[in-house]
C-alpha cells in the first residue's frame, strides 16, 4: 500500500503546473468590436513600452510593435484591449491574440468603430 501511495503521488507531483488547457477568469462580461465575430481590427496601435504578461490569457508586447486591435474589454473602463502583434517582419512571429493593457499602446490608424458590443465567452480567457 505504502507503495502504491509514493507512486502515485510521484506522477500527481511529475505532472505539468502550466496555465496551458485552463480556464482563467474573466476580465470582463462585454468587449466592444468592430462585428459581432470581432473579426475585423479597429484601429492599429504602436507600443510605447514593454509588456510583459502576467498570465497566458495576456501576449508579450515589445516597444515600437505595432498591435493590431480586434476589441476592447467593456466592463472595467476599456482597461483591457484584445489584439494581436506583428514583428518588424511579418514572418518572425506567429501571430497569436491575446490581451494586454490599452496604456502600454498609442493609436495609430482608426481603421472601423468599435460599435458592436459583443458578450464575453469562457473562449475569450481560455489558456491553450
Amino acid at each position: 500500500m505504502p507503495c502504491r501511495l509514493w507512486l502515485a503521488l510521484s506522477v500527481w507531483l511529475l505532472l505539468p503546473t502550466s496555465e496551458a488547457g485552463r480556464q482563467m477568469p474573466k476580465l470582463s462580461d462585454k468587449k466592444l468590436c468592430a462585428d459581432s465575430e470581432c473579426s475585423h481590427p479597429i484601429l492599429i496601435a504602436r507600443a510605447l513600452q514593454d509588456y510583459y504578461p502576467g498570465d497566458c490569457r495576456f501576449i508579450p508586447i515589445r516597444q515600437g510593435q505595432l498591435v493590431y486591435v480586434y476589441a476592447m474589454l467593456k466592463d472595467r473602463g476599456n482597461l483591457f484591449w484584445a489584439g494581436s502583434v506583428q514583428d518588424s517582419y511579418y514572418g518572425q512571429q506567429e501571430a497569436r491574440i491575446g490581451h494586454f493593457p490599452s496604456s502600454v499602446v498609442e493609436e495609430t490608424h482608426p481603421l472601423m468603430p468599435a460599435s458592436t458590443e459583443v458578450k464575453t465567452t469562457k473562449w475569450d480567457f481560455y489558456c491553450y
